[in-house]
């Protein structure tokens, strides 16, 4: 009788499992292609974790007991961001908006002028949990005019919409691959300006030999000329970021974002033209986000009618079909907003469809009067 076979002669080879290692030179080139996305000529680096390590990351290392902090809140990240400006010993002046909207660069220029000592300003771009998106641009150069630090969370934005750091003046742009660019969590990016460099060199309470560390990856990485990394990358996300700017590069970011304002413009029509009154009155689903403007094209949020949880019409609808892009507000939100999720592979006709058909169903069955055939028709004659 023959021994025993090896385990090892007898495992099955699988492409996931059996990955060499990521090399330095291409980690490094997939920087620079997710540079190329962004159009930018910042250093970008990118980080080894879900998106909030980077956020978290910039404002520890830029933010200290001399910084006075505008944090912009339309969601709950912004008001996260002021938590973290908190901690790091920062004065911080918060300025909420109603989440039915975005901030105007007059309210950020009315902030500078009652508190001219700013200089660090905190904004999510498109805030997925509200459903709302703010306008960068015009926000970059009141920052701009004040000489304030500019930082950016992008990482819903990036892909549905223009993201634009050097145009737009942001100082740290912070990017996550999990939304739009449809790909994993695990990994995320961030463009790093001269000026913010600076702040964190000058800053004492920076974190050093850390995970959390930009400047351990300017140091020993982008000084370096990127030629040793400060530790193995996690290739799967790597590789997978790669492949998602790759996608996005052969079809054409212009077509990607195109597809994801489609999206949210059929969503909107549909959900309006979908009603859910009772007895075919008023009171359906209506817009969360007033001003079409204002909302995101990642996803649309919706009100729902008086008297109906919004997470048990959700769970109603996932029953039939658990992967539609669905899902309840959070926290106190839950009660009164649903969200749909039309990002990444979501921002599809089909999926836009669904989700309308499948809510119907729930409010038909709550008793409500719905018109599903003119939502779906309401929502393709505006994807055209």
């Amino acid at each position: 009788m023959s021994g025993p076979v090896s385990e090892v002669s007898t495992a099955v080879t699988h492409p996931f499992l059996d990955l060499a290692p990521l090399t330095a030179a291409r980690f490094a080139s997939i920087e620079d292609r997710v540079a190329r996305l962004l159009r930018t000529e910042q250093d970008v680096v990118i980080m080894q974790g879900e998106a909030l390590l980077p956020l978290e990351g910039a404002i520890r290392g830029t933010a200290g007991p001399g910084t006075t902090a505008l944090n912009v809140i339309t969601g709950p990240y912004g008001q996260t961001f002021g938590d973290w400006l908190r901690d790091c010993g920062a004065t911080v002046i918060d300025l909420a908006v109603p989440f039915h909207t975005a901030v105007t660069a007059t309210q950020i220029r009315d902030a500078f002028a009652e508190h001219p000592e700013i200089d660090f300003v905190s904004l999510v771009h498109a805030e997925a949990a509200t459903g709302n998106t703010n306008p960068v641009a015009e926000i970059g150069e009141v920052a701009r005019e004040h000489g304030a630090l500019f930082y950016l969370d992008a990482v819903a934005s990036v892909g549905a919409e223009p993201v634009l750091p050097d145009a737009w003046g942001v100082d740290l742009c912070v990017i996550g691959a999990q939304k739009a660019m449809g790909g994993p969590a695990g990994v995320s990016a961030v463009s790093v300006s001269e000026r913010a460099w600076a702040r964190m060199a000058a800053n004492p309470r920076a974190p050093r030999r850390s995970y959390l560390s930009l400047l351990d990856w300017k140091e020993r990485w982008v000084d370096g000329g990127r030629k040793a990394l400060l530790h193995a990358p996690a290739q799967l996300e790597m590789l997978a970021l790669e492949a998602c700017v790759e996608r996005i590069e052969a079809v054409g970011l212009e077509s990607v974002m195109a597809r994801h304002a489609s999206a949210a413009v059929a969503t909107r029509a549909g959900a309006v033209a979908l009603g859910g009154g009772v007895g075919g009155g008023g009171g359906g689903l209506e817009p969360y986000v007033y001003d079409a403007a204002d909302a995101a094209p990642v996803a649309t949020t919706l009100r729902t009618p008086s008297g109906v949880d919004a997470s048990e019409l959700v769970a109603r609808a996932l029953e039939s079909d658990p992967a539609l892009p669905l899902a309840a507000g959070g926290g106190a939100l839950a009660k009164e907003m649903i969200r749909v999720n039309h990002y990444g592979p979501d921002a599809t006709p089909d999926a836009v469809r669904a989700c309308l058909s499948t809510l119907g169903a729930a409010l038909t069955a709550k008793g409500l009067t719905v018109d599903v055939a003119g939502a779906l028709r309401a929502a393709e004659d505006a994807w055209r």
